[in-house]
């Protein structure tokens, strides 16, 4: 049985009205822990979620950011959204791999308020490799989601012993591989930490989004976080098993960089999707979110 993220109780007590109180009262909703929400957030069945009572433009900016997320929970329970950081061409490292920090510091915090609102936060074997992070919610008040290793082959195998995402124990890690792949995962990562799909593996070789969402909602995990990097990302967009996309979009210009998102689409313009969108302030940078949905 796969070990799931727990809420570790509410967060420092913030000013009434203040966007630290509204944080607070988000993380209540979302994980469904008891807490003095009152009548802050109403429902209403043709506009979702609506924040009632004197917040600071702050907190209602920040429950503005929120909200399409908590409207699909309510209509489906889950979610999944995906997020990239990415330069003013499209890049999201230099040719050399150097990605730290592309974006500022407001979304690196709204990176990790992403992960205490989801279940799961989902990276790519390549990813992983890269950059060894550790993917919890350091930053925030919050609880840490399970960290999910997608990694059809279980390429993984030799980073085991000193990868952060298997070394540290501050929260879960499920390693997602094919069934194929099942007997050596489970040698060097324990059967415990192993989630086996079958046929995860697509023919052309590349993982099927749509049954890593599904083995993920078997185990009960269903607010799920696709954090990167720009191949995974692309993946789950191309395969429509996005809600939202968050692309976060800093005034830098690499040149020859390393592309976000990268799949074959139309020949045509007028083939190309043109979902709805929102464009929220980040300090320096914009954050699109992007409704894959509408």
């Amino acid at each position: 049985m796969h070990a799931f993220p727990s809420f570790p109780g509410p967060p420092a007590r913030a000013q009434p009205g203040a966007a630290e109180a509204l944080w607070a009262l988000l993380l209540e909703h979302v994980h469904g822990s008891p807490g003095p929400s009152g009548d802050a957030l109403a429902w209403q069945a043709d506009a979702g979620w609506a924040l009632r009572g004197p917040w600071t433009e702050a907190a209602r900016e920040l429950f503005d950011l929120f909200k399409p997320l908590l409207d699909i929970q309510a209509r489906t329970s889950g979610w999944v959204v995906g997020q990239l950081g990415q330069s003013l061409d499209g890049c999201v490292a230099t040719h050399t791999g150097e990605s730290r920090f592309i974006n500022g510091p407001e979304n690196i915090v709204h990176l990790h308020r992403l992960r205490a609102l989801s279940e799961v936060v989902l990276l790519g074997a390549g990813s992983v490799a890269a950059d060894n992070p550790l993917l919890t919610t350091r930053k925030v008040p919050g609880p840490n989601p399970t960290r999910v290793l997608l990694d059809p082959r279980a390429g993984l195998a030799q980073r085991v012993a000193f990868a952060q995402v298997f070394v540290d124990r501050s929260a879960s890690t499920l390693w997602l591989c094919d069934a194929r792949w099942r007997s050596q995962a489970e040698e060097v990562g324990g059967p415990e930490r192993v989630l086996a799909v079958p046929n995860l593996l697509r023919d052309d070789g590349t993982p099927d989004a749509a049954r890593a969402v599904a083995a993920l909602r078997a185990c009960g995990l269903r607010r799920i976080f696709v954090e990167g990097g720009g191949v995974t990302v692309s993946r789950f967009l191309a395969q429509g098993c996005l809600d939202r996309l968050h692309l976060a979009v800093a005034p830098l210009i690499i040149g020859n960089g390393r592309p976000g998102l990268r799949f074959t689409g139309p020949a045509r313009l007028a083939e190309c999707a043109r979902p709805a969108h929102r464009v929220h302030r980040m300090g320096v940078d914009q954050l699109w979110d992007l409704n894959l949905r509408g």
